[in-house]
């Protein structure tokens, strides 16, 4: 059965998860196995209860314990949920809640690339991608248009923040997702070929026949900025890009990342 603590000071035991440990303490680098990553909003902590996250604690306002928030409180009978009235619950976390509900869960045991992409024909490598909004976005797309995994440089956003985990509507918890620390030359060794999403004078379209008729695609999007480093482009087996009018020479990553997931996605997905 649920404890029910109303929160009486912001300096309540229990509550710095939700208040004053940074994005990079609560990933806890030293002692992966104690990091936490927190969820905001009912319909995207009932995403990740359903992926099979452990839960640890909820922070929820009085009036979602039997509200929105009911079946999530029902389902994580045995973590302690705090509780009190909104203004203070934005005194405490620093903003207005999102439908009320802030859930703490435990980060899962980091996965090997080889297991990650054991199945999979069409991934994604985000190298150096640090905007929240976008990493979420980029989960999103590969979740809906058939993107089997995602590896990302250890320079990008950690996709369990919690804004991109927002912005994921939790997509970031149906992907098979890990870091990538060796070049993206070691995909080969998996039978993938990479494709370097950026403007060069080798650039083939987007359309290119050849690159549907891969069986194992890895494709490699760069900075918001900048872009692809020359190096990382160098080693890719094609360099890409999305054939644009108007004189427009790109997209948002996450907007880029969207039209190729569709282009080049397996065909047996409809």
């Amino acid at each position: 059965m649920n404890k029910i603590i109303e929160i009486q000071t912001l300096g309540d035991p229990g509550l710095d998860v939700f208040s004053t440990l940074t994005e990079a303490q609560l990933r806890n680098q030293l002692e992966p196995e104690k990091g936490i990553f927190i969820v905001e909003s009912p319909k995207v902590i009932r995403v990740a209860l359903d992926a099979g996250y452990e839960p640890l604690s909820l922070l929820c306002e009085r009036r979602h314990i039997e509200g929105d928030a009911a079946d999530i409180v029902a389902r994580c009978a045995d973590i302690p949920v705090y509780t009190g009235s909104r203004e203070l619950l934005a005194s405490l976390t620093g903003y207005t809640l999102t439908r009320g509900v802030l859930c703490a869960m435990r980060r899962p045991q980091p996965r090997s690339v080889e297991a990650t992409l054991k199945d999979a024909r069409r991934v994604v490598v985000i190298h150096g991608v640090v905007d929240t909004t976008n990493i979420g976005a980029i989960f999103r797309s590969a979740a809906a248009l058939g993107i089997d995994a995602v590896l990302l440089t250890r320079d990008s956003c950690d996709p369990l923040n919690r804004r991109a985990v927002r912005v994921s509507m939790g997509s970031v918890f149906l992907v098979s997702w890990t870091w990538l620390d060796a070049p993206v030359t070691s995909l080969a060794a998996l039978g993938f070929k990479t494709v370097a999403m950026a403007l060069t004078d080798k650039s083939v379209s987007l359309d290119d026949p050849r690159l549907k008729q891969e069986p194992r695609l890895a494709l490699v999007m760069g900075t918001e900025g900048d872009g692809l480093p020359h190096d990382v482009v160098a080693q890719t087996d094609y360099v890409v890009r999305i054939p644009m009018a108007h004189g427009v020479d790109s997209l948002n990553v996450a907007a880029a990342a969207a039209v190729a997931f569709w282009e080049l996605r397996d065909r047996a997905i409809r």
